[in-house]
């Protein structure tokens, strides 16, 4: 059959069965999306740089796109139709599959392997090198510029960028599916290659790989130049005019598993060891967030090493419950405990743990919970749109007559779906949540300023008014940056609307954007990859997550210099402040909700351990309806190091170990001499029943997963060997 198939289709090696196309939602007019990855038949490996062309009877001219190093394209915006695509690039045949049918809002993907062509022949340019308009459209074309910007800001995974990655392992040829699952393929969740040169870490330099392609080795494109005038360039140069391949960045390899395409992080890179001379003030503001831990764990439990970037070690360390006791008679109490680092020699661990009082359900402040929820074609799949139509669904249930729900959706444009409902109509609520479907694409911006009209409208004085935004974080329409609503969202907070994000999905997933609206919007922000962290969200931490005890908390440790000689804060490289910055009224900071705690970990090397104290904590916070700032100082003994990691209280011990997984996650300096082994025995010896709590289990099981997943190369090795690294610096990498 294969033989068949080949003299058939001399491009293709196999064609799959046919597409296997969901039917779009009733009344849909949304557009459509075409994916896919292009592979050299030959070497099995991504093609860069093909030019792909889109072209249907129902649109005028046609969409072309370029693929990226992975060999990854996405031609977006389509009404539904039958298409032709073409693939070219120098040096192979060129390749066109017609008869495609695209439903509206519906995304399918077409893998294509490529046959190279020894005998291709090269064309001249005509006329001189274009520039491309980025996003610019005529009657010839719609070049994407989230394609350009890959071409033109060419950066490595964990440098800034978005996680890129190639399909998981098909049967050669071309494949085509609807919307999927992450188990059968990527659509909007994509998964990717199991090969490990390519995902979240691949090797650009390694044998795995291709070598870049340069953006000039394109065979051709429809652009348009300043002038505006539309111009078809042919570029393939002389086997003599082109240059000796710079080395790529440094990368590690990535593990095998699943890969996922269009993450978009940012990183803060990894707080300084400061010496104590040079500066004795440490101070951030509290973090209060989780979604790094439970994107971590989604990242891990589908097969694949998160981003780097992804990885927050405060989140990590504020997922779990220390059992702090409430302080009889201050809106704080104040939890303090050290022992000597396991990874770093000379240094001790010091915890420092702050606990917001608890309020009871029966005490909590009644509500308007105003949901905006992104039902665009991004949405359209049961982790997504239906994960969120389940958490709603656990959230009714957990609310009572005190409270108000309603819901705003957006595609393409925001349009209200229940009006201001008392929480006691549950059946008006829930038949309102299983209303929702997808449709259209994304204007973020549109309904988040009807879900705030819609909170001013009905505000709940003396009480909990909240909008919640429940989305994937992108946004290609209304605002494509947080950047163009961050003073509406400030300024809605100001006036007691608070804002909190709640992530959902993998793949085409923006962490960017959801934590920083949630940081300017006074609220948290929460990632849900499972129905039990929903319930962890909604119903067990209702009244932490909504109802906030005080806002603008900052921290501050002033370390005594003849005690401590050097210091360095674990996470938080986000949060943090200056020691003005500490007492100025004027600088916002974090809120904390009714009964939640806020844990830091810092490193601190000590001078002379006979002295009394080795610092002092200050905590400055506000009352939830503002006002001047109250101070909160508390010094900390010398006697509360103990003398050995075992010695210390278990809950002191599960912090480090979530810090130090994050630490080796995200490759800090500092955790390289915590293997996963090391880090598992740190685990064991938490003891029962710790070590039996679900929770708790769960942060095992994602240690030795990512034992398993790892295959990284220690970039510091070479230059500072981890027997004999310096325990006090971080080596200069040229």
């Amino acid at each position: 059959m294969k033989s068949l198939l080949r003299s058939a289709l001399p491009l293709l090696l196999l064609t799959s069965a046919g597409p296997v196309l969901a039917q779009p939602a009733v009344g849909s007019v949304g557009k459509g999306v075409i994916i896919g990855t292009v592979i050299d038949v030959v070497s099995r490996k991504p093609v860069p740089d093909v030019v792909v062309t889109a072209t249907s009877p129902r649109m005028q001219g046609e969409q072309t796109v370029v693929a990226d190093a992975q060999g990854n394209y996405r031609i977006p915006q389509l009404p539904a139709g039958t298409y032709t695509v073409r693939f070219e690039r120098e040096g192979f045949k060129v390749y066109a599959r017609a008869d495609i049918q695209l439903l509206a809002n519906r995304t399918i993907r077409l893998n294509v392997e490529m046959l190279p062509d020894p005998d291709s022949r090269t064309v001249e340019i005509i006329g001189g090198p274009p520039a491309i308009s980025v996003g610019s459209t005529n009657q010839g074309v719609n070049v994407d510029p989230e394609f350009i910007k890959r071409i033109a800001v060419a950066r490595p995974v964990g440098q800034g960028g978005a996680t890129r990655s190639t399909e998981q392992a098909n049967p050669p040829g071309v494949s085509i599916s609807g919307t999927t699952s992450p188990e059968n393929g990527y659509v909007v969740d994509g998964l990717s290659t199991n090969d490990p040169a390519f995902g979240i870490n691949g090797n650009p330099n390694s044998t795995n790989d291709r070598e870049r392609a340069p953006s000039w080795a394109l065979p051709y494109m429809h652009v348009v130049v300043p002038d505006g005038t539309p111009q078809t360039v042919y570029r393939a140069p002389q086997a003599s005019a082109v240059p000796t391949p710079q080395p790529a960045p440094e990368r590690t390899v990535a593990p095998k598993g699943q890969r996922f395409f269009d993450m978009y992080f940012k990183g803060y890179g990894v707080n300084p060891t400061v010496d104590t001379e040079e500066e004795r003030f440490s101070t951030f503001s509290v973090d209060t967030d989780t979604a790094s831990y439970s994107l971590t764990r989604a990242y891990l439990e589908r097969g694949a090493l998160p981003d780097e970037q992804a990885v927050r070690v405060e989140e990590f360390v504020n997922t779990f419950d220390y059992g702090y006791a409430n302080a009889p008679d201050a809106p704080f109490s104040v939890n303090v405990e050290g022992f000597p680092s396991p990874a770093r020699k000379g240094y001790q661990v010091v915890h420092i743990g702050v606990k917001a009082r608890d309020v009871s359900a029966a005490q909590r402040k009644p509500g308007h919970l105003v949901f905006v929820i992104d039902v665009s074609g991004s949405m359209d799949m049961e982790n997504r749109l239906g994960l969120v139509k389940r958490s709603l669904r656990l959230l009714v249930d957990a609310l009572d007559e005190r409270d108000w729900v309603s819901i705003v959706v957006y595609g393409s444009e925001a349009r209200q779906v229940l009006a201001p409902t008392n929480a006691t109509q549950r059946a008006s609520i829930l038949g309102a949540i299983d209303s929702l479907h997808t449709d259209g694409s994304t204007n973020a911006q549109a309904g988040m300023e009807l879900g705030y009209a819609l909170a001013a409208s009905h505000l709940v004085k003396g009480g909990i008014n909240r909008v919640i935004l429940c989305s994937d974080g992108v946004a290609n329409n209304g605002i494509t940056e947080a950047d163009g609503i961050w003073a509406r969202v400030k300024e809605q907070a100001a006036a007691g609307i608070t804002l909190s994000t709640v992530g959902f999905g993998m793949g085409n997933y923006n962490d960017v954007l959801m934590e920083r609206l949630a940081q300017v919007g006074e609220g948290n922000y929460s990632y849900v990859d499972k129905l039990e962290e929903a319930r962890r969200i909604f119903v067990q931490n209702l009244t932490g997550t909504l109802q906030v005890v005080a806002k603008d908390v900052k921290l501050q440790v002033e370390f005594d210099r003849k005690t401590v000689s050097r210091y360095r804060l674990i996470g938080y490289e986000n949060r943090l402040l200056t020691q003005q910055q500490f007492n100025d009224d004027r600088v916002d900071a974090g809120e904390v909700g009714a009964g939640h705690a806020v844990t830091a970990l810092y490193e601190v090397k000590l001078r002379d351990p006979a002295q009394t104290n080795f610092g002092t904590l200050r905590i400055r916070y506000k009352a939830p309806e503002g006002g001047s700032s109250k101070l909160i100082e508390k010094a900390m003994p010398v006697t509360l190091l103990r003398p050995a990691y075992e010695k210390a209280a278990s809950p002191t011990r599960l912090s480090y170990v979530a810090a130090a997984f994050a630490e080796k996650l995200r490759g800090s300096y500092w955790a390289r001499p915590l293997t996963y082994d090391a880090l598992v025995s740190l685990w064991e010896e938490l003891g029962t029943p710790m070590k039996t709590r679900q929770d708790v289990v769960e942060l095992g099981e994602l240690i030795r997963l990512a034992k398993k997943l790892d295959r990284r190369e220690d970039r510091f090795e070479t230059i500072a060997p981890v027997r004999t690294m310096d325990a006090d610096r971080v080596p200069t990498l040229k």
